[in-house]
């Protein structure tokens, strides 16, 4: 079962495994690894793990990734400050 993006169930809710996951894949585990990196404030953004990150992302795609990890950052911030709730729009069905 795939969600909109065709993401299945079982990837989503393993996500906090991801790093160990089979779900994922290598380029999508450094994915995650560089927003956790991104997000995390006692996390860097190395010299070494961005050499990592240019082994599977080109400099448009880490622009883009960059831009897209910063933005869902803002956003949380912005909403939790405003306590702005969620709006559940993904449900697991179970």
């Amino acid at each position: 079962m795939g969600g909109e993006l065709g993401v299945s169930v079982e990837k989503i809710l393993d996500l906090p495994n991801y790093a160990a996951s089979p779900l994922y894949t290598d380029s999508e585990k450094i994915a995650l690894e560089y927003a956790d990196r991104m997000t995390i404030s006692d996390n860097d953004v190395t010299d070494e793990f961005f050499e990592r990150l240019k082994q599977h992302f080109s400099e448009d795609e880490i622009v883009e990734l960059t831009a897209g990890i910063a933005w869902e950052n803002c956003s949380t911030k912005f909403n939790r400050a405003l306590r702005i709730q969620s709006q559940n729009l993904w449900k697991s069905g179970g």
